[in-house]
Protein backbone atom coordinates (compact mmCIF):
# COMPACT_ATOMS: atom_id res chain seq x y z
CA UNK A 1 0.00 0.00 0.00
CA UNK A 2 3.21 2.42 0.57
CA UNK A 3 5.31 3.53 3.08
CA UNK A 4 5.32 6.32 5.70
CA UNK A 5 7.93 8.92 6.32
CA UNK A 6 9.35 9.16 9.97
CA UNK A 7 11.67 11.95 10.86
CA UNK A 8 14.58 12.47 8.56
CA UNK A 9 16.91 11.07 11.02
CA UNK A 10 14.57 7.99 10.67
CA UNK A 11 15.96 5.32 8.49
CA UNK A 12 13.01 2.59 8.90
CA UNK A 13 9.58 2.95 7.23
CA UNK A 14 6.50 1.53 8.73
CA UNK A 15 3.74 0.78 6.12
CA UNK A 16 0.81 2.96 5.61
CA UNK A 17 -1.67 0.65 6.29
CA UNK A 18 0.06 0.06 10.52
CA UNK A 19 0.21 3.92 10.91
CA UNK A 20 -3.72 4.26 9.81
CA UNK A 21 -3.80 1.32 12.79
CA UNK A 22 -2.12 2.70 15.20
CA UNK A 23 -4.07 5.90 14.76
CA UNK A 24 -7.67 4.70 14.05
CA UNK A 25 -7.83 1.74 16.64
CA UNK A 26 -7.70 4.00 19.67
CA UNK A 27 -9.87 6.48 17.87
CA UNK A 28 -11.99 3.98 17.14
CA UNK A 29 -12.48 2.52 21.02
CA UNK A 30 -12.87 6.20 22.08
CA UNK A 31 -15.69 6.99 19.93
CA UNK A 32 -17.38 3.58 20.18
CA UNK A 33 -17.71 4.84 23.94
CA UNK A 34 -19.76 7.67 23.50
CA UNK A 35 -23.27 5.47 22.65
CA UNK A 36 -21.91 1.94 23.73
CA UNK A 37 -22.99 2.62 27.06
CA UNK A 38 -26.77 3.67 26.31
CA UNK A 39 -27.58 -0.32 25.23
CA UNK A 40 -26.43 -1.04 29.42
CA UNK A 41 -28.29 1.47 30.86
CA UNK A 42 -31.41 -0.40 31.53
CA UNK A 43 -29.38 -3.29 32.80
CA UNK A 44 -27.00 -0.95 34.76
CA UNK A 45 -30.36 0.41 36.67
CA UNK A 46 -31.25 -3.16 37.27
CA UNK A 47 -27.80 -4.93 38.49
CA UNK A 48 -26.10 -1.66 40.25
CA UNK A 49 -30.16 0.14 41.19
CA UNK A 50 -28.73 3.05 39.45
CA UNK A 51 -31.72 5.71 39.52
CA UNK A 52 -32.32 7.51 36.25
CA UNK A 53 -30.18 10.54 37.78
CA UNK A 54 -27.55 7.74 38.10
CA UNK A 55 -27.94 6.75 34.48
CA UNK A 56 -27.63 10.61 33.68
CA UNK A 57 -24.00 10.81 35.31
CA UNK A 58 -23.11 7.74 33.91
CA UNK A 59 -23.52 8.99 30.24
CA UNK A 60 -22.79 12.60 30.78
CA UNK A 61 -19.46 11.86 33.30
CA UNK A 62 -17.31 10.39 29.99
CA UNK A 63 -18.78 13.43 27.69
CA UNK A 64 -17.96 16.41 29.77
CA UNK A 65 -14.66 15.37 30.53
CA UNK A 66 -14.08 14.74 26.89
CA UNK A 67 -15.49 17.82 25.84
CA UNK A 68 -14.02 19.93 28.78
CA UNK A 69 -10.42 18.82 28.00
CA UNK A 70 -9.84 18.33 23.98
CA UNK A 71 -8.60 22.08 23.55
CA UNK A 72 -6.25 21.24 26.06
CA UNK A 73 -5.07 18.37 25.36
CA UNK A 74 -4.21 19.78 21.91
CA UNK A 75 -2.06 22.41 23.61
CA UNK A 76 0.16 19.94 25.84
CA UNK A 77 0.43 17.45 22.59
CA UNK A 78 1.91 21.18 20.65
CA UNK A 79 4.30 21.69 23.74
CA UNK A 80 5.24 18.26 25.22
CA UNK A 81 4.99 15.77 22.17
CA UNK A 82 1.58 14.77 20.90
CA UNK A 83 2.36 10.96 20.87
CA UNK A 84 3.25 11.30 24.57
CA UNK A 85 0.06 13.13 25.24
CA UNK A 86 -1.74 10.80 23.15
CA UNK A 87 0.11 7.20 24.82
CA UNK A 88 -1.20 9.00 27.89
CA UNK A 89 -4.59 9.17 27.05
CA UNK A 90 -4.65 5.93 25.78
CA UNK A 91 -3.19 4.35 29.19
CA UNK A 92 -5.78 6.50 30.90
CA UNK A 93 -8.79 5.24 28.87
CA UNK A 94 -7.43 1.88 29.15
CA UNK A 95 -7.04 1.80 32.88
CA UNK A 96 -10.22 3.86 33.55
CA UNK A 97 -12.27 1.07 31.36
CA UNK A 98 -10.87 -1.65 33.88
CA UNK A 99 -12.24 0.35 36.91
CA UNK A 100 -15.76 0.85 35.33
CA UNK A 101 -16.06 -2.92 34.68
CA UNK A 102 -14.97 -3.73 38.50
CA UNK A 103 -16.96 -0.79 39.82
CA UNK A 104 -19.87 -2.34 42.42
CA UNK A 105 -22.00 0.72 42.68
CA UNK A 106 -23.05 4.05 40.41
CA UNK A 107 -20.86 6.39 42.04
CA UNK A 108 -17.51 4.20 41.23
CA UNK A 109 -19.08 3.71 37.58
CA UNK A 110 -19.36 7.80 37.55
CA UNK A 111 -16.27 8.60 38.33
CA UNK A 112 -14.64 6.07 36.29
CA UNK A 113 -16.40 7.28 33.26
CA UNK A 114 -15.26 11.00 33.99
CA UNK A 115 -11.39 9.07 34.18
CA UNK A 116 -12.25 7.63 30.57
CA UNK A 117 -13.26 11.14 29.35
CA UNK A 118 -9.96 12.43 29.84
CA UNK A 119 -8.04 9.34 28.39
CA UNK A 120 -10.69 9.77 25.15
CA UNK A 121 -10.36 14.04 25.05
CA UNK A 122 -6.28 13.24 24.58
CA UNK A 123 -7.12 10.66 21.97
CA UNK A 124 -9.36 11.64 19.47
CA UNK A 125 -7.96 15.22 18.94
CA UNK A 126 -4.39 13.81 18.58
CA UNK A 127 -4.83 10.45 16.68
CA UNK A 128 -5.47 12.07 13.09
CA UNK A 129 -2.45 14.99 13.89
CA UNK A 130 -0.19 12.10 14.54
CA UNK A 131 -1.02 10.19 11.02
CA UNK A 132 -1.24 13.44 8.98
CA UNK A 133 1.98 13.97 10.00
CA UNK A 134 3.11 10.55 9.85
CA UNK A 135 1.62 9.77 6.18
CA UNK A 136 3.65 10.60 2.77
CA UNK A 137 1.84 13.40 0.76
CA UNK A 138 0.31 10.76 -1.98
CA UNK A 139 -1.42 8.53 0.66
CA UNK A 140 -2.88 11.33 2.95
CA UNK A 141 -6.00 11.67 1.08
CA UNK A 142 -6.29 8.08 1.59
CA UNK A 143 -5.92 7.78 5.15
CA UNK A 144 -7.37 10.58 5.98
CA UNK A 145 -10.70 8.83 4.79
CA UNK A 146 -10.17 5.35 6.63
CA UNK A 147 -9.36 7.56 9.59
CA UNK A 148 -12.87 9.31 8.92
CA UNK A 149 -14.66 6.08 8.40
CA UNK A 150 -13.39 4.51 11.43
CA UNK A 151 -14.41 7.16 13.50
CA UNK A 152 -18.10 7.86 12.08
CA UNK A 153 -18.36 4.09 12.56
CA UNK A 154 -17.21 4.04 16.15
CA UNK A 155 -20.50 6.68 16.43
CA UNK A 156 -22.74 4.14 14.35
CA UNK A 157 -21.80 0.86 16.21
CA UNK A 158 -21.66 2.33 19.73
CA UNK A 159 -25.48 0.94 20.41
CA UNK A 160 -25.52 -2.17 18.29
CA UNK A 161 -22.05 -3.40 20.05
CA UNK A 162 -23.00 -2.99 22.99
CA UNK A 163 -26.31 -4.49 22.41
CA UNK A 164 -24.22 -7.65 21.37
CA UNK A 165 -21.66 -7.19 24.29
CA UNK A 166 -24.40 -7.11 27.16
CA UNK A 167 -27.01 -9.72 25.57
CA UNK A 168 -23.42 -12.12 25.02
CA UNK A 169 -21.91 -11.79 27.89
CA UNK A 170 -22.64 -8.72 30.33
CA UNK A 171 -22.55 -5.12 31.02
CA UNK A 172 -19.13 -5.19 32.04
CA UNK A 173 -17.90 -6.12 29.24
CA UNK A 174 -19.04 -3.59 26.82
CA UNK A 175 -15.47 -1.72 29.17
CA UNK A 176 -13.82 -5.02 29.56
CA UNK A 177 -13.13 -4.98 26.06
CA UNK A 178 -11.63 -1.97 25.50
CA UNK A 179 -8.08 -3.25 27.96
CA UNK A 180 -6.83 -5.73 25.28
CA UNK A 181 -7.30 -3.06 22.52
CA UNK A 182 -5.59 -0.41 24.54
CA UNK A 183 -2.74 -3.03 25.52
CA UNK A 184 -2.00 -3.37 22.14
CA UNK A 185 -2.59 0.15 20.83
CA UNK A 186 0.35 1.57 22.84
CA UNK A 187 3.33 -0.40 21.54
CA UNK A 188 1.93 0.29 17.82
CA UNK A 189 1.79 3.78 18.57
CA UNK A 190 5.22 3.81 19.95
CA UNK A 191 6.06 1.98 16.83
CA UNK A 192 4.73 2.99 13.93
CA UNK A 193 3.92 7.17 14.68
CA UNK A 194 6.70 9.55 15.26
CA UNK A 195 6.29 12.24 17.94
CA UNK A 196 5.64 15.61 16.76
CA UNK A 197 5.45 19.31 18.33
CA UNK A 198 3.48 21.92 17.79
CA UNK A 199 3.77 25.92 18.63
CA UNK A 200 5.00 25.93 22.56
CA UNK A 201 2.07 28.16 23.93
CA UNK A 202 1.13 28.42 27.42
CA UNK A 203 -1.84 26.24 28.41
CA UNK A 204 -4.67 28.17 29.44
CA UNK A 205 -5.54 25.76 32.78
CA UNK A 206 -7.83 28.59 34.01
CA UNK A 207 -9.82 28.97 30.85
CA UNK A 208 -10.22 24.84 31.21
CA UNK A 209 -11.00 25.23 34.36
CA UNK A 210 -13.62 28.08 34.42
CA UNK A 211 -15.39 26.29 31.18
CA UNK A 212 -15.56 23.46 32.68
CA UNK A 213 -16.80 23.75 36.27
CA UNK A 214 -19.49 26.09 34.54
CA UNK A 215 -20.81 23.66 32.52
CA UNK A 216 -20.73 21.00 34.93
CA UNK A 217 -22.31 22.98 37.43
CA UNK A 218 -25.02 23.97 34.73
CA UNK A 219 -25.53 20.17 34.00
CA UNK A 220 -26.12 19.41 37.86
CA UNK A 221 -28.89 21.92 38.57
CA UNK A 222 -30.76 20.85 35.54
CA UNK A 223 -30.06 17.16 36.35
CA UNK A 224 -31.00 17.73 40.55
CA UNK A 225 -33.79 20.12 39.53
CA UNK A 226 -36.76 17.65 39.72
CA UNK A 227 -35.33 15.84 42.62
CA UNK A 228 -34.13 18.38 44.96
CA UNK A 229 -36.44 21.32 43.63
CA UNK A 230 -36.22 23.94 41.19
CA UNK A 231 -36.22 26.90 43.89
CA UNK A 232 -34.31 24.85 46.35
CA UNK A 233 -30.70 26.10 47.80
CA UNK A 234 -29.14 23.43 46.02
CA UNK A 235 -30.38 24.04 42.44
CA UNK A 236 -30.21 27.97 42.56
CA UNK A 237 -26.74 27.72 43.93
CA UNK A 238 -25.42 25.66 40.95
CA UNK A 239 -27.34 27.80 38.38
CA UNK A 240 -25.77 30.93 39.32
CA UNK A 241 -22.03 29.32 39.99
CA UNK A 242 -22.83 28.14 36.53
CA UNK A 243 -23.56 31.66 35.37
CA UNK A 244 -20.39 33.38 37.32
CA UNK A 245 -18.02 30.52 36.07
CA UNK A 246 -19.02 30.79 32.33
CA UNK A 247 -19.15 34.69 32.28
CA UNK A 248 -15.52 34.43 33.76
CA UNK A 249 -14.78 32.20 31.15
CA UNK A 250 -15.83 35.00 28.31
CA UNK A 251 -13.58 37.22 30.18
CA UNK A 252 -10.73 35.46 30.68
CA UNK A 253 -10.78 34.41 27.48
CA UNK A 254 -11.33 38.44 26.09
CA UNK A 255 -7.93 39.04 28.29
CA UNK A 256 -5.61 36.33 28.26
CA UNK A 257 -2.60 35.94 25.30
CA UNK A 258 -3.20 32.66 24.24
CA UNK A 259 -6.68 31.76 24.67
CA UNK A 260 -8.30 28.29 24.71
CA UNK A 261 -11.21 29.99 22.45
CA UNK A 262 -10.46 32.93 21.12
CA UNK A 263 -13.66 34.61 20.89
CA UNK A 264 -12.75 36.82 17.99
CA UNK A 265 -13.60 33.46 15.91
CA UNK A 266 -17.26 34.34 16.70
CA UNK A 267 -17.18 37.74 14.11
CA UNK A 268 -17.60 34.98 11.43
CA UNK A 269 -21.11 34.25 11.06
CA UNK A 270 -20.54 30.84 9.36
CA UNK A 271 -18.63 30.10 12.02
CA UNK A 272 -21.11 31.07 14.85
CA UNK A 273 -23.43 29.96 13.37
CA UNK A 274 -22.63 26.71 12.08
CA UNK A 275 -21.72 25.92 15.96
CA UNK A 276 -25.15 27.05 17.22
CA UNK A 277 -26.66 24.57 14.70
CA UNK A 278 -24.09 21.76 15.76
CA UNK A 279 -24.73 22.21 19.77
CA UNK A 280 -28.78 22.64 19.35
CA UNK A 281 -28.91 19.80 16.86
CA UNK A 282 -26.62 17.61 19.31
CA UNK A 283 -29.12 18.91 22.17
CA UNK A 284 -32.02 17.46 20.91
CA UNK A 285 -31.07 14.49 18.76
CA UNK A 286 -28.75 12.48 21.28
CA UNK A 287 -30.98 13.33 24.70
CA UNK A 288 -33.70 11.68 22.33
CA UNK A 289 -31.91 9.10 21.84
CA UNK A 290 -31.13 8.88 25.56
CA UNK A 291 -34.59 8.46 26.15
CA UNK A 292 -34.98 6.42 23.48
CA UNK A 293 -33.03 3.07 23.76
CA UNK A 294 -34.82 2.51 27.30
CA UNK A 295 -37.74 2.83 25.54
CA UNK A 296 -37.22 0.20 23.48
CA UNK A 297 -35.66 -2.18 25.96
CA UNK A 298 -37.56 -1.05 29.32
CA UNK A 299 -41.27 -0.93 28.22
CA UNK A 300 -41.27 -2.97 24.85
CA UNK A 301 -39.49 -5.66 26.28
CA UNK A 302 -36.85 -5.74 23.75
CA UNK A 303 -33.10 -7.17 24.53
CA UNK A 304 -30.30 -4.81 24.83
CA UNK A 305 -29.42 -6.40 21.17
CA UNK A 306 -32.96 -5.98 19.59
CA UNK A 307 -32.77 -2.23 20.75
CA UNK A 308 -29.21 -2.13 18.64
CA UNK A 309 -30.72 -3.34 15.87
CA UNK A 310 -33.68 -1.37 15.80
CA UNK A 311 -32.04 1.94 15.76
CA UNK A 312 -29.60 0.52 13.21
CA UNK A 313 -31.64 2.83 10.03
CA UNK A 314 -30.93 5.45 12.15
CA UNK A 315 -27.41 5.34 13.41
CA UNK A 316 -25.63 3.50 10.32
CA UNK A 317 -27.64 5.51 7.75
CA UNK A 318 -25.52 8.88 8.01
CA UNK A 319 -22.58 6.25 6.71
CA UNK A 320 -24.17 6.19 3.67
CA UNK A 321 -25.48 9.39 2.68
CA UNK A 322 -23.02 11.51 4.83
CA UNK A 323 -19.97 11.42 1.51
CA UNK A 324 -23.15 11.71 -0.94
CA UNK A 325 -23.86 14.86 1.05
CA UNK A 326 -20.28 15.98 1.08
CA UNK A 327 -20.53 14.95 -3.27
CA UNK A 328 -22.92 17.86 -3.22
CA UNK A 329 -22.29 20.57 -1.38
CA UNK A 330 -19.93 22.54 -3.65
CA UNK A 331 -23.17 22.39 -5.91
CA UNK A 332 -26.32 22.91 -3.78
CA UNK A 333 -24.74 24.82 -1.14
CA UNK A 334 -23.86 23.70 2.57
CA UNK A 335 -26.86 26.00 3.50
CA UNK A 336 -29.15 23.46 1.78
CA UNK A 337 -28.12 20.24 3.18
CA UNK A 338 -27.99 21.52 6.53
CA UNK A 339 -31.68 23.05 6.77
CA UNK A 340 -32.86 19.58 4.76
CA UNK A 341 -30.99 17.77 7.42
CA UNK A 342 -32.45 19.21 10.36
CA UNK A 343 -35.70 18.82 8.63
CA UNK A 344 -35.71 15.57 8.27
CA UNK A 345 -33.97 14.95 11.58
CA UNK A 346 -37.02 17.03 13.32
CA UNK A 347 -39.58 15.18 11.29
CA UNK A 348 -38.17 11.79 12.38
CA UNK A 349 -38.56 12.77 15.96
CA UNK A 350 -41.89 14.09 15.98
CA UNK A 351 -42.98 10.79 14.04
CA UNK A 352 -41.57 9.03 16.86
CA UNK A 353 -42.73 11.07 19.63
CA UNK A 354 -46.27 10.99 18.16
CA UNK A 355 -46.65 7.57 17.58
CA UNK A 356 -44.58 6.11 20.70
CA UNK A 357 -47.51 3.66 22.61
CA UNK A 358 -46.24 0.50 24.86
CA UNK A 359 -47.84 -1.79 21.58
CA UNK A 360 -46.43 0.64 18.65
CA UNK A 361 -45.05 -1.51 15.97
CA UNK A 362 -41.78 -1.00 14.98
CA UNK A 363 -42.68 -0.77 11.82
CA UNK A 364 -44.58 2.25 12.70
CA UNK A 365 -41.59 3.80 13.81
CA UNK A 366 -39.29 2.89 11.01
CA UNK A 367 -40.07 6.40 9.28
CA UNK A 368 -39.36 7.84 11.77
CA UNK A 369 -35.42 6.09 12.28
CA UNK A 370 -34.55 6.37 8.76
CA UNK A 371 -35.72 10.13 8.35
CA UNK A 372 -33.77 10.48 11.46
CA UNK A 373 -30.63 8.78 10.07
CA UNK A 374 -30.97 10.63 6.89
CA UNK A 375 -31.22 14.06 8.54
CA UNK A 376 -28.12 13.46 10.27
CA UNK A 377 -26.26 12.10 7.24
CA UNK A 378 -26.90 15.52 4.83
CA UNK A 379 -25.76 17.71 8.03
CA UNK A 380 -22.66 15.84 9.22
CA UNK A 381 -20.11 16.42 6.64
CA UNK A 382 -21.71 20.39 5.35
CA UNK A 383 -21.49 21.45 9.23
CA UNK A 384 -17.78 21.02 9.30
CA UNK A 385 -17.07 22.59 5.91
CA UNK A 386 -19.18 25.96 7.11
CA UNK A 387 -17.44 25.96 10.38
CA UNK A 388 -14.56 26.42 8.71
CA UNK A 389 -15.40 28.05 5.67
CA UNK A 390 -14.30 31.38 5.94
CA UNK A 391 -11.34 30.75 8.88
CA UNK A 392 -7.61 31.51 8.04
CA UNK A 393 -5.86 28.29 8.45
CA UNK A 394 -3.77 29.27 11.62
CA UNK A 395 -7.13 28.85 13.01
CA UNK A 396 -7.83 25.53 11.93
CA UNK A 397 -7.48 23.46 15.13
CA UNK A 398 -9.13 26.10 17.36
CA UNK A 399 -12.18 26.50 15.31
CA UNK A 400 -12.44 22.88 14.72
CA UNK A 401 -11.73 21.99 17.99
CA UNK A 402 -14.37 24.42 19.45
CA UNK A 403 -17.10 23.08 17.51
CA UNK A 404 -16.02 19.40 18.42
CA UNK A 405 -16.45 20.68 22.42
CA UNK A 406 -19.72 22.62 21.97
CA UNK A 407 -21.57 19.23 20.01
CA UNK A 408 -20.49 17.04 23.02
CA UNK A 409 -21.67 19.71 25.56
CA UNK A 410 -24.80 19.55 23.48
CA UNK A 411 -25.04 16.00 24.16
CA UNK A 412 -24.54 16.41 27.64
CA UNK A 413 -27.22 19.29 28.38
CA UNK A 414 -29.55 17.75 26.14
CA UNK A 415 -29.80 14.12 28.23
CA UNK A 416 -29.80 16.59 31.37
CA UNK A 417 -32.64 18.69 29.93
CA UNK A 418 -34.57 15.98 28.39
CA UNK A 419 -34.42 13.79 31.38
CA UNK A 420 -35.50 16.80 33.46
CA UNK A 421 -38.74 17.32 31.38
CA UNK A 422 -38.95 12.85 31.60
CA UNK A 423 -38.76 12.84 35.21
CA UNK A 424 -41.04 16.55 35.70
CA UNK A 425 -43.52 14.13 34.17
CA UNK A 426 -43.63 11.79 36.40
CA UNK A 427 -41.38 9.41 34.32
CA UNK A 428 -40.22 5.91 36.15
CA UNK A 429 -38.01 3.40 34.70
CA UNK A 430 -41.02 0.86 34.64
CA UNK A 431 -43.00 -0.61 32.18
CA UNK A 432 -45.87 1.79 32.87
CA UNK A 433 -44.82 4.39 33.99
CA UNK A 434 -42.07 5.58 31.16
CA UNK A 435 -44.08 6.36 27.61
CA UNK A 436 -46.49 9.37 28.99
CA UNK A 437 -43.18 10.83 30.28
CA UNK A 438 -41.38 9.99 27.55
CA UNK A 439 -43.07 11.75 24.67
CA UNK A 440 -43.07 15.24 26.02
CA UNK A 441 -39.04 14.83 26.62
CA UNK A 442 -38.89 13.65 22.77
CA UNK A 443 -40.73 16.46 21.48
CA UNK A 444 -38.59 19.20 23.14
CA UNK A 445 -35.97 17.01 21.64
CA UNK A 446 -37.76 17.57 18.41
CA UNK A 447 -38.22 20.78 18.86
CA UNK A 448 -34.79 21.79 19.61
CA UNK A 449 -34.26 20.30 16.16
CA UNK A 450 -36.72 22.32 14.37
CA UNK A 451 -34.65 25.15 15.95
CA UNK A 452 -31.28 24.29 14.55
CA UNK A 453 -33.18 24.19 11.31
CA UNK A 454 -34.58 27.71 11.65
CA UNK A 455 -30.76 28.73 12.57
CA UNK A 456 -29.11 27.06 9.70
CA UNK A 457 -31.40 29.07 7.74
CA UNK A 458 -29.22 32.38 8.34
CA UNK A 459 -25.98 30.40 7.19
CA UNK A 460 -24.46 31.39 4.57
CA UNK A 461 -25.35 30.14 1.19
CA UNK A 462 -21.86 27.59 0.90
CA UNK A 463 -21.92 26.89 -2.88
CA UNK A 464 -18.23 28.11 -3.34
CA UNK A 465 -16.62 25.97 -0.99
CA UNK A 466 -13.38 24.57 -1.37
CA UNK A 467 -14.02 21.54 0.14
CA UNK A 468 -13.59 18.39 -2.11
CA UNK A 469 -15.74 15.62 -2.19
CA UNK A 470 -16.60 13.28 0.21
CA UNK A 471 -14.86 14.20 3.26
CA UNK A 472 -14.73 17.59 5.13
CA UNK A 473 -11.20 16.85 6.63
CA UNK A 474 -9.06 16.48 3.53
CA UNK A 475 -8.11 20.44 2.69
CA UNK A 476 -7.64 21.27 6.17
CA UNK A 477 -5.45 18.76 7.11
CA UNK A 478 -3.40 19.34 4.28
CA UNK A 479 -3.32 23.23 5.44
CA UNK A 480 -2.85 22.24 9.24
CA UNK A 481 -1.49 19.04 10.22
CA UNK A 482 -2.87 20.05 13.69
CA UNK A 483 -6.61 20.29 13.35
CA UNK A 484 -8.50 18.71 15.88
CA UNK A 485 -11.23 16.53 14.31
CA UNK A 486 -14.74 17.30 13.62
CA UNK A 487 -16.48 14.48 15.04
CA UNK A 488 -20.23 13.83 15.36
CA UNK A 489 -21.46 13.68 18.99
Amino acid sequence: MGTLHRSPNVTRHVPVWLAVVAASLPMFMATLDNLVVTSALPVIHAELGASMEDLQWITNAYTLAFAALMLLAVGLGDRYGRRHVFIAGITTFTVASALCAVSTDSTALIAARALEGIGAAAIMPLSLTLLVGSVADRFRSLAIGIWGGVSGLGVALGPLIGGAVVEGWNWQAIFWINVPVGVVAIPLALFALPNSLGARVRADVLGVLLASLGVLALVFGIVRGNEAGWSSVQVVTALVAAAVLLAGFLVRESLTDHPLLPLRLFRDRSFSLANAVGATFSFGAFGAVFVLIQFLQVVQGKSPLEAGVATMPWTLAPMVIAPLAGLLAPRVGTRTLIVAGMLFLSAGLFEIALTMDAGVSYLTMLPGFIAAGLGMGLAFAPLSTAVLSAMNPDDHAKASGTNSTLREIGVALGIAVLTAVFTGAGGELTPTGYVSAAVPAILVGAGAVLLAAVLAAFLPSGRTSATPAGDAHVPLQRKQPSTVPLTPA
